[in-house]
């Protein structure tokens, strides 16, 4: 009897479950990747968060690098521009110098005009008064120290308008100086300008001491001082005499200026004369002196200053003071000038 062979099933149980087994752990591990994705999403976004934060950081370290260069820059500035402003200064310093020697011809032909204007009034003259012509004649002083110093306060009028201080303004500096320096010793001074602006508004009212201190302060101060000027001292002069007027204080007024734009010349005069009245013997409660300082305005052959000299000049000859017109219109610097005393 001839033996049966066994019949091989291809589908076995055994290979069901190696296929069972094989798919399950496929299905694992896309469970178990699933699972990890979203820690992953978390450390990159923990990743990019850390270097945002670093980032803005190095941004606030930026500007505030920005905001140090940007002051140092403003302080290189603000040196520049002191060293330009000291520059100018001594730029008018050289022209001022430069137009002290080139005034010298036109001096001379002015001392010419009046030693012969001199000769001719001699000749006039009666016999009496020919003997006492022989009295050695002084000379003309050519400064502000020719006028009378018999004061023991001072206050200083000045015109701060542009052209003053395009043209005259080194000069204006250099008469201050020369005018404290024929005055030793004062009770007492004060700055203002034509329109009774003060030059220190703490002292409005009250005498500025005399001081070495002072006076350089003085000086110095006008190189920045520059308020607004209308070109009239008439504010200025009524200010003053109201405000330091005592009877017992022997007061002067300095008053510079290049040129008066006042319509009625002789109303600015009368208003003087109320407020500076005169006592029973014509004297006035304070000397008016005044400085004229002649300046170049566009056309180099227009020059200013001659309605402020025929305004000074009256109220100088009726207030005992003495008017001072410097005779060269540029580089005014230490100019020459012609005192009139009244």
């Amino acid at each position: 009897m001839a033996r049966q062979r066994r019949q091989i099933e291809v589908f076995s149980l055994s290979f069901l479950d190696c296929i069972c087994c094989a798919f399950g752990a496929i299905i694992l591990l896309f469970v178990l990747s699933k699972f990890s994705e979203p820690r992953v999403i978390e450390m990159v976004r923990t990743d990019l968060e850390a270097e945002l934060a670093r980032m803005e950081k190095e941004l606030h370290e930026i500007r505030g690098q920005t905001v140090l260069i940007d002051r140092e820059l403003t302080a290189k500035r603000v040196v520049q521009s002191e060293v330009r402003r000291k520059l100018a200064r001594l730029q008018g310093d050289l022209t001022a110098i430069q137009g002290e020697f080139s005034a010298s011809r036109d001096d001379a032909e002015v001392q010419n005009i009046i030693e012969g204007r001199m000769t001719r009034a001699l000749q006039e003259l009666t016999e009496e008064m020919k003997r006492l012509s022989k009295v050695p004649r002084k000379r003309i002083d050519r400064s502000v120290g020719g006028i009378p110093v018999d004061s023991e306060y001072i206050i200083f009028i000045i015109d701060t308008s542009g052209s003053m201080q395009r043209g005259a303004w080194v000069s204006v500096q250099q008469k201050i100086r020369e005018t404290l320096q024929i005055y030793p010793k004062v009770k007492g001074i004060q700055v203002m300008n034509d329109m009774g602006e003060y030059m220190f508004p703490y002292y409005r009212g009250r005498w500025i001491p005399d001081t070495t201190r002072f006076r350089e302060r003085i000086v110095d101060t006008l190189g920045t001082w520059f308020p607004f000027s209308n070109s009239s001292p008439v504010e200025g002069i009524t200010e003053a005499i109201r405000t330091y007027y005592g009877p017992d204080l022997r007061i002067s007024l300095y008053v510079f200026g290049d040129e008066y734009s006042g319509k009625n010349m002789q109303g600015a005069i009368e208003t003087v004369d109320r407020v500076n009245r005169a006592d029973k013997t014509g004297r006035r409660l304070v000397r008016i002196h005044a400085v004229g300082f002649p300046t170049v305005v566009d056309d180099p052959r227009a020059i200013t200053g001659l309605r402020f000299a025929t305004l000074m000049r009256a109220l100088c000859e009726r207030n005992g003071g003495a008017f001072v017109g410097l005779s060269h219109s540029r580089g005014l610097g230490s100019g020459p000038g012609i005192r009139i005393r009244f």
